[in-house]
């Protein structure tokens, strides 16, 4: 799941920046990445480390401890705003969009970290570390289907793969739509070309969710149960991108996107009751929702420079490092699952343990992306800088 901007997403911080307008970072999307990346980790804590809770309400209990895959779905919705948006930025329009580029771009974000993991999870597999070795399928195949993002199809077809595995199955979803996007953009020169592509995606997704597949996790992980969401973030940039919103249509869009986010995010009974969620719309309708908050958010920060307040600070902060800790989270769970936790513990020590593991994941998310994923990424772009400088000086003699 990456989220920051192509000028680095992404998805995103130190890296995943989103530099719009004056260069600041947007805190209203590094808020609503640093929700989903918690809820994403809280699942897999709960997964992990299950209890016996009084802590409240059913309803209460699930939304903290059972909004990864909302919190999975909101960063694609993120993504695939923050990359048109760059994009449109960067090369005017996206039919303007250098594929080359496009693509030395993604992979300075992505693949350092991407490559640095695999080595790890290789070698723990190798040498059989328990809870790291794959036994649905082969190393080798676990690896190319990483590098080739079908992982989310080999784990439909074989059953999961162990933790840190497992989480690679969105950057499937998300580098598919984007080994494709550039080639969209150029070859469907008219903007309402592009706009009929993005719809189809989003009509389809839906289907893909309830009617395409028996196979529930196929349902949930396919292309095309995902990219609508992708593609809603893209066209939610091209409308923020035209649109110079007064107060009236402000207050509107945000309000209607943050009502739609609640209804589904926390109100999922009622929406699974009245039979939204039997058709696949729960997911569409929080993805219009989150697309509405982006817009909002890309106006109320773009415009003006703003510091954002010491208690949203914590989330800002996993937000700007969500790719990171989306990365690596699940060594830390892991960790504390074997180390700290046992079945017959209080409800309240075994929370605390969970906390834990979010704090180490995330003081480590930040230590990876500005000391290993940041500086490699600018390794990578500015070396392109310089070949291209090169190029275009012997082309001059």
């Amino acid at each position: 799941m990456d989220n920051t901007p192509l000028s680095n997403e992404p998805i995103n911080q130190a890296s995943m920046l989103t530099k719009i307008h004056s260069g600041t970072r947007n805190d209203g999307m590094d808020m609503l990445r640093g929700i989903s990346i918690l809820s994403v980790m809280l699942l897999h804590c709960y997964i992990n480390m299950p209890f016996e809770h009084n802590l409240s309400s059913q309803r209460v209990f699930n939304i903290i401890f059972r909004s990864g895959y909302y919190g999975v779905i909101t960063f694609f919705v993120i993504s695939g705003f923050l990359i048109s948006i760059t994009s449109l930025k960067k090369w005017g329009s996206l039919q303007n969009i250098r594929y080359k580029q496009f693509y030395q771009m993604r992979f300075a974000r992505i693949m350092p970290c991407l490559f640095a993991l695999l080595l790890v999870l290789s070698a723990l597999d190798l040498f059989g570390v328990s809870d790291f070795v794959i036994h649905t399928t082969s190393l080798s195949q676990a690896v190319f289907s990483t590098l080739t993002f079908h992982i989310n199809l080999l784990e439909a077809n074989t059953g999961y793969l162990p933790g840190n595995w497992d989480v690679l199955w969105s950057l499937s979803v998300e580098e598919m739509f984007y080994l494709f996007f550039p080639l969209i953009c150029i070859t469907l020169r008219k903007p309402s070309y592009f706009t009929i592509v993005m719809l189809i995606f989003i009509i389809l997704g839906p289907f893909a969710r309830t009617t395409f597949t028996n196979n529930d996790m196929w349902s949930d992980h396919s292309y095309l149960s995902c990219m609508d969401g992708i593609a809603i973030g893209c066209l939610a940039a091209l409308f923020a991108n035209h649109m110079k919103l007064n107060r009236h249509m402000f207050l509107t869009i945000l309000i209607t996107g943050v009502l739609l986010f609640i209804f589904i995010f926390i109100f999922r009974k009622q929406a699974s009751d009245v039979g939204i969620s039997k058709v696949g719309l729960n997911v569409t309708i929080l993805e219009i929702g989150v697309s509405l908050i982006l817009i909002a958010m890309h106006e109320w920060y773009g415009h003006r420079k703003h510091i954002g307040s010491v208690f949203t600070a914590p989330l800002r902060w996993f937000g700007r490092n969500s790719y990171e800790i989306y990365l690596i989270h699940m060594f830390f769970v892991m960790l504390i699952e074997n180390f700290l936790y046992h079945a017959k513990q209080a409800w309240v020590l075994i929370v605390v343990s969970y906390f834990i593991a979010i704090a180490m994941s995330g003081l480590f998310g930040q230590f990876v992306s500005s000391y290993f994923s940041e500086p490699f990424n600018g390794f990578i772009r500015r070396k392109n800088r310089i070949k291209k400088r090169l190029r275009a000086d012997c082309h001059t003699h």
